[in-house]
C-alpha cells in the first residue's frame, strides 16, 4: 500500500514562476497566495507582485479578481480532490469500505504537513456569506463533487442510501479538518474511530434489510 506523505508542492503553487508563461505564472501566484491567506486578504497587487507580470497582462487574462478566484478554485479541485485525495485513497485500500476509512489515514498525514491550510472550499464559504455569490456557489459545487466520490464508495460498499451516507461521512471529514485547524493533529484518528462505527452500523443495517 502507498503510505506516502502528501508533498506540500502538490497542495501549493509551483515555485519556479519565471519558467512559466504569463497566465500560468498568474495562476500559480494566485494559487499560492489564496491558499495561504484566503481570497479576501489577497489583492490584485499582491498577485502581480508575486507573478512578476504587468498589470495589463493580468487583466488581459482575467478581467476581474472574481475570474481569478474561480480559476483558482477549479485548480484546487483538480489538484486537491481528484489529483491527490482520490488518488491517495484508491491506492491505499482495496475495498470500498476500507477506502472510506483510508480517507482519514490520508488526512492524518495531511494535517501534519508544514503550512497545513485547511479546506479551501470551506474557507471560501466562510469568507463569502452571500449565497448567490458566484465564488461561494462554486465552492459549494466542488464540495458536492467530493460527496459524489463518497457516494460512489458507499454504493460500491453495498449501502443503498448513498447520498445520506455520503453526507454523514462528509460531515466527519469537514469536522476533522476544522479540528485540525484548531490544532488537534490527532483529529483524523478520532474521526476514523467515529467513522468505523458509522460504517459498521450502515453495513449491519443493509445486511438485515429485506431484499
Amino acid at each position: 500500500m502507498n503510505a506516502s506523505i502528501p508533498e506540500p508542492s502538490l497542495l501549493s503553487a509551483p515555485q519556479h514562476l519565471p519558467n512559466l508563461r504569463a497566465k500560468e505564472r498568474i495562476l500559480a501566484a494566485a494559487y499560492d497566495l489564496f491558499s495561504r491567506h484566503g481570497i479576501r486578504a489577497v489583492g490584485i497587487d499582491a498577485i502581480i507582485d508575486k507573478s512578476g507580470v504587468a498589470r495589463m497582462t493580468l487583466y488581459r487574462h482575467f478581467t476581474c479578481k472574481e475570474q481569478l478566484v474561480l480559476a483558482f478554485l477549479d485548480q484546487r479541485a483538480r489538484f486537491w480532490a481528484s489529483g491527490w485525495l482520490e488518488a491517495e485513497v484508491m491506492s491505499r485500500a482495496e475495498t470500498p469500505a476500507d477506502r472510506l476509512l483510508a480517507i482519514f489515514d490520508v488526512f492524518g498525514q495531511w494535517f501534519r504537513v508544514a503550512g497545513f491550510e485547511g479546506c479551501t472550499f470551506i474557507n471560501v464559504m466562510l469568507e463569502t456569506p452571500d449565497r448567490d455569490d458566484k465564488v461561494r456557489r462554486a465552492s459549494v459545487d466542488y464540495l458536492e463533487k467530493i460527496r459524489e466520490f463518497l457516494a460512489r464508495l458507499a454504493g460500491d460498499a453495498g449501502i443503498r442510501d448513498r447520498d445520506g451516507f455520503a453526507r454523514k461521512w462528509h460531515i466527519l471529514m469537514k469536522g476533522a479538518i476544522v479540528a485540525a485547524g484548531e490544532g488537534d493533529r490527532d483529529a483524523a484518528a478520532r474521526a476514523r474511530e467515529i467513522g468505523a462505527l458509522v460504517l459498521a452500523d450502515a453495513l449491519v443495517h443493509e445486511a438485515s434489510a429485506p431484499a
